[in-house]
């Protein structure tokens, strides 16, 4: 029967891979529907990401690739799925109402399995798009002791990924080991120059000239996980703070989007603190 796979290689590089790799799906009479490769030549390290179609059995696939690369190579072989995400919030709603909205359109390609939030600010507009709402108040309690009632939460639902929709809540070193690779956040690129309240403010006072937003996986380095996507606009100096505001969240909606999208496409390699985006 028929499939289709993206297999995803990164390795240490070496000559003649794209060619042993490529004969073993010529050899076995499959078809290449797209091809990206990259060499990162300061750290001799190859990347790969192939979609190929025809009659196949994964595991024998997987064997006779696993002849041609490295011994310690890194080898996924990938059948297209939907994915499953679940979302944190806060208050404020851009990066989640559009989240929902996508979703709604059929333009996001996973199924969101709940909402969580610390506060009940945003339960309306969840309840809207029948998405199961959970708060999570963390009145009255440390860090630690709301995160543990939040992953309760969280680990009573079938997920790929946590998506962090301006969840205004600094993770702990605990959550973060919980779940590697599977924390997406946003946040505008005013950091590390304007922190803390209202950096927008603090922007406009300082005459900035470009405002953005970064997307990105979260560590345990607050706000410096390897970077997914990024964008930027222009501004100038009639726009009021309230203003800038407004485009930043527009950017901080786009830029999530976009990297969630090669998220669930399985187009994020991972290496180091740095990614590679197919």
């Amino acid at each position: 029967m028929e499939k289709k796979v993206r297999v995803l290689i990164d390795c240490d590089d070496a000559k003649g891979l794209v060619y042993k790799i490529s004969k073993v799906f010529y050899d076995r009479g499959l078809n290449i529907e797209n091809n990206r490769e990259f060499v990162d030549k300061e750290q001799s390290k190859f990347f790969m990401r192939t979609v190929v179609t025809g009659d196949f059995e994964v595991e024998e696939l997987e064997n006779e690739l696993k002849k041609v690369i490295p011994s310690d190579a890194n080898l996924n072989v990938v059948e297209p799925r939907r994915k499953k995400i679940v979302i944190l919030a806060t208050k404020e709603s851009h990066a989640l109402g559009d989240i929902l909205i996508r979703h709604e359109a059929g333009e996001l390609d996973a199924d969101i399995e709940a909402v969580i939030a610390n506060h009940d600010t945003l339960e309306h507009l969840v309840r809207r798009f029948d998405i199961p709402f959970f708060k999570v108040s963390a009145e009255g309690m440390s860090r630690e002791e709301h995160e543990e009632h939040v992953m309760n939460v969280i680990d009573e639902q079938e997920f790929d990924y946590i998506v962090l929709a301006k969840y205004m809540r600094i993770l702990t070193p605990t959550f973060v080991k919980a779940y590697p690779k599977q924390i997406v956040n946003i946040h505008h690129s005013f950091l590390p120059a304007f922190i803390g309240a209202n950096p927008y403010k603090q922007a406009h006072k300082r005459g900035v000239k470009i405002i953005g937003a970064t997307a990105h996986y979260v560590t345990d380095d607050l706000d410096e996980g390897p970077i997914i996507a990024q964008d930027v606009i222009p501004v100038n100096h009639r726009l009021e703070w309230r203003e800038m505001q407004k485009a930043g969240r527009d950017v901080e909606k786009v830029v999530l989007s976009r990297a969630l999208n090669y998220i669930l496409n399985d187009r994020v390699f991972v290496h180091g603190n740095k990614t590679i985006v197919f």
